[in-house]
């Protein structure tokens, strides 16, 4: 027999819920150091990626995506914005005090810079770094409605109803701009250059 699918509500609880001690920490920090919208991005980000992972039957480690969705924007928080490196670069940093505070070891740690730094490339290989590819992809929906068709309209519709954008992509767009403006060498310029602030604009997830 066929397994009945899972109501929606309950399908969220799992994909939002931290799947360890040390998700559950990632959580709090970013929640401390980033602005209710950012945060909220974060969530949504780690709940899209969970769920495209196991929808395409792809093998992944949850505790690391998990963890790099929560950090992966923590390099635009003010406490650890750096004016030379690249927001994904700098918040990987972080994410590696992060990891190696929670007992990783220097592999895994470093498995998490890459996986943050890797979610602003313009697309990355699931043979490369599964969990990047899908951060990458999950926050690609997020930000600028890229790939939407990748995920049921219901769950989405569901995702955004419990954690509101609220004003998420008026406050990213203006957070990329001032990075592409201080760092026109890196991925945030060239997103912006490519017109960025027009795919947020017209962002589906915002008319849900």
């Amino acid at each position: 027999m066929t397994a009945e699918p899972r109501p929606t509500a309950a399908l969220l609880d799992e994909l939002l819920a931290p799947p360890s001690l040390a998700a559950s920490r990632a959580l709090e920090a970013a929640a401390v150091v980033s602005s209710p919208a950012l945060f909220a991005h974060s969530r949504r980000s780690a709940a899209l990626a969970v769920d495209l992972g196991r929808r395409e039957g792809l093998i992944f480690d949850h505790e690391l995506l998990f963890v790099a969705a929560a950090l992966h924007d923590v390099g635009l928080a003010s406490p650890f914005d750096s004016h030379t490196e690249p927001f994904e670069r700098a918040g990987g940093e972080v994410a590696r005090v992060f990891a190696t505070g929670a007992g990783w070891s220097a592999e895994r740690a470093q498995r998490l810079v890459d996986v943050v730094v890797r979610h602003m490339w313009p697309a990355v290989s699931p043979d490369l770094d599964v969990e990047g590819h899908l951060l990458e992809r999950a926050t690609s929906l997020d930000v600028s409605g890229v790939g939407g068709d990748d995920w049921p309209v219901e769950v989405v519709r569901a995702l955004v109803e419990r954690v509101p954008r609220d004003g998420f992509g008026v406050e990213f767009a203006g957070l990329m701009s001032t990075q592409a403006h201080r760092k026109p060498g890196s991925e945030a310029a060239r997103t912006i250059r490519g017109g960025m602030r027009d795919r947020i604009a017209a962002n589906r997830l915002d008319r849900l």
